[in-house]
């Protein structure tokens, strides 16, 4: 029976009892398959779209349009009145977290006699699947997140959340540093310096980014985009024979390098070629290109954990305890142990550490851990270097060392030394942090925001993105500064989405930076441990990439195909180019885990032209660089529907210039707006 009768009263209720759904395949039926799509196209064939939960202050107490073919709401429309839910019972849920008789379909009406198409979930619950968010099913985004984009409770709740929010990433801003100050041969208080300086240059650049920006409150910082070729640079065999002065001199080619890079980057983004450049990036592109960034560390990760194993395993066990076995723990209303999982097992590993230091586990008869091991005459001590180099917590001075006060200044390290090779090898890298940044801005939008941002705010928070990593290159922090991917973990894990709390947390970085001892802290944190921490965040980034194929029909034999391809080939294309020209029974003079990055010196290409084997050597052995170019090529000519390829949607211009809630979340501040509003390519 037709529930479209207009005197039918029910003909808006939210669980027609029919018709029931076609039963699913047999495989379907056992495994409780739905169909993934994008979510943001041909509407007509994404079925229904569920119900907030009663009495929810969606947009100042009113309730929410209905969706439209193009995911922006008619602001000429009013909105569709809902009666309130029948009495509550229990209901099975399905795959998708919707009960099975509760379902309207897009109109709200029934259909009369056709069975309904395979039915997809809401789009805002869809960026929800996947992330632990509850037990009790996944949610729309309204009742998921407790802040949304433009709330503000008061200075103190927000002032808290924007410090867990920090807290919570604190690994992916601080890490990065402890790798490549030791690699350039900095010392400990150098390192210390480079930590202070990338807080600094973090809580400045989220400030702009949140302002002038996309305007999401995504944190920015060091990406481990960046950390591959900043390796590559430092290993490069210019460098090699430096002695005095190394960090330095390599921090100016570096700086250098990411300059020009940026620069790139913000052309990129202001200049709007990013706007056309997004319509050729999809999900299919961006999961393999961002997995293929946690995946390039593999050689990096545990053979730095084994150098003692004791303690980086159990700072990996520890830490996948906490985020996984103990997640559900609630205290004071906030699973402590996942959303600071990376602190808490920092801490408990290195409490464990300094224990086996302080009980002698490490200290050994005759042997002194200040004596190079070439100078040590006892055989056993020689044998025992490893241990006390490594598992001792008592080596690093940057502590003591490290002043109570500092404030980093651009060009402290030098005047930045600039290299046409290098710059193009960083502006490739550039275009790979836009590429992981359009699915952030997307993934987060979703969470946050009243409609995704349109292809000019896109552009927009690109081109503020490259001028951050200017500022970056100047002040000297090794590597670029772009919007982290751990950011969309963090906002669904710590449910919060204010902006306003993104900058309160961005101020209180900034005045932390400041305090030198906090950066002679972090330096002090043992490597071991470090490269245990990174095993963990490299695992999480490869996850989060690939979680972006929910907005595509995974099960699709031509995107399983296309990312199975880029992801195999990321991995194997560059291994040929780093084991060219190395013969087994070389002794190269840099550790093993630095080796797959000395390709610059041995790659396949070696023509006349020496800047330019070195451009394409680097390059090519550059995992994601690899990734993205097979899935960009593959998925922009192997035909396929927009819901096989889950196409971005992105609001269109001149709806969000109508709709208050959308130009509230992404008009600049302080009617700057207006002075650019004929700039459409970087605007609403």
């Amino acid at each position: 029976m037709s529930n479209s009768d207009p005197n039918n009263p029910n003909r808006y209720a939210p669980s027609p009892p029919e018709p029931k759904p076609m039963p699913p395949s047999s495989w379907a039926k056992k495994t409780g398959f739905r169909p993934k799509f994008s979510g943001e196209t041909n509407l007509s064939l994404s079925g229904p779209i569920t119900t907030p939960p009663p009495n929810v202050d969606l947009e100042a107490g009113r309730l929410p349009t209905p969706p439209t073919p193009n995911g922006v709401a008619h602001a000429d429309k009013p909105p569709v009145p809902v009666p309130p839910p029948p009495a509550p019972s229990k209901k099975r849920r399905d795959s998708d977290g919707v009960p099975k008789s509760s379902v309207p379909t897009t109109n709200g009406q029934a259909p009369a006699e056709e069975p309904p198409p395979p039915r997809r979930t809401a789009r805002h619950q869809e960026v929800v699947d996947g992330l632990p968010v509850g037990d009790d099913g996944f949610v729309s985004r309204h009742s998921h997140m407790k802040y949304d984009l433009r709330d503000s409770p008061g200075l103190v709740p927000i002032g808290v959340y924007g410090i867990q929010h920090y807290v919570s990433i604190l690994g992916s801003l601080v890490l990065i540093p402890l790798v490549i100050v030791p690699a350039m041969g900095g010392t400990h208080e150098e390192t210390s310096m480079v930590v202070s300086t990338v807080l600094f240059v973090s809580g400045v650049t989220t400030l702009l980014h949140t302002a002038f920006g996309s305007r999401l409150p995504l944190i920015q910082g060091p990406s481990f985009v960046y950390l591959a070729p900043a390796l590559t640079i430092i290993n490069s065999p210019d460098f090699q024979g430096l002695n005095g002065n190394k960090f330095k001199h390599i921090m100016k080619e570096l700086q250098g390098a990411i300059i020009i890079g940026s620069a790139f980057k913000a052309l990129l983004g202001y200049t709007g070629l990013m706007s056309l450049l997004v319509r050729l990036i999809n999900p299919v592109v961006i999961s393999p290109t961002i997995a293929a960034v946690g995946l390039s560390f593999y050689s990096y990760g545990f053979p730095l954990v084994g150098t003692c194993i004791e303690i980086g395993a159990v700072q990996i066990l520890v830490v996948i305890v906490f985020s996984l076995y103990l997640r559900k723990i609630s205290i004071l209303g906030h699973r402590i142990f996942l959303i600071y999982a990376v602190p808490l097992g920092l801490a408990v590993t290195w409490a464990f550490a300094f224990l086996l230091t302080e009980t002698g586990a490490y200290r050994y008869k005759g042997c002194d851990i200040n004596i190079p091991a070439s100078n040590m005459v006892p055989e056993h001590c020689r044998k025992h270097f490893s241990n006390m180099r490594h598992c001792r917590v008592d080596t690093s001075h940057a502590l003591k060392s490290s002043p109570w006060f500092r404030f980093p200044y651009p060009l402290q390290w030098g005047t930045p030394v600039f290299h046409w090779k290098m710059a193009i090898v960083m502006c490739v890298v550039s275009i790979i942090s836009s590429v992981d940044s359009v699915g952030s801005y997307h993934a987060s939008s979703l969470l946050v925001a009243s409609r995704p941002p349109t292809p000019g705010v896109l552009s927009r928070g690109i081109g503020l993105e490259g001028l951050s990593s200017v500022l970056a290159g100047l002040w000297g922090t090794g590597t670029g500064s772009t919007t982290l991917t751990e950011n969309i973990h963090t906002i669904a894990v710590t449910r919060m989405g204010s902006r306003t709390a993104v900058q309160l947390g961005a101020c209180f970085l900034i005045v932390l930076s400041l305090v030198g001892k906090v950066g002679g802290f972090i330096a002090s944190i043992p490597e071991v441990m470090v490269a245990g921490l990174l095993c963990f965040m490299w695992a999480m980034l490869t996850a989060l990439g690939l979680s972006n194929l929910r907005y595509s029909e995974a099960g699709s034999s031509r995107n399983i195909i296309i990312v199975g391809l880029s992801l195999f080939f990321s991995l194997s294309i560059p291994a040929y180019f780093q084991q060219y020209g190395i013969s087994p029974n070389s002794n190269l003079s840099v550790p093993s885990y630095f080796q797959p990055y000395i390709v610059a010196s041995h790659g396949p290409f070696d023509g006349k032209y020496g800047g330019l084997n070195y451009v394409l050597n680097t390059l090519f052995s550059l995992h994601m660089v690899i990734a993205f170019l097979v899935a960009f090529i593959l998925d922009n000519t192997v035909p396929g529907s927009k819901q096989e390829r889950g196409v971005y949607v992105w609001s269109e211009a001149e709806v969000a210039r109508r709709e208050p809630a959308v130009a509230n979340d992404y008009a600049l501040p302080l009617g700057i707006g207006r002075i650019f509003r004929w700039v459409k390519w970087v605007g609403l």
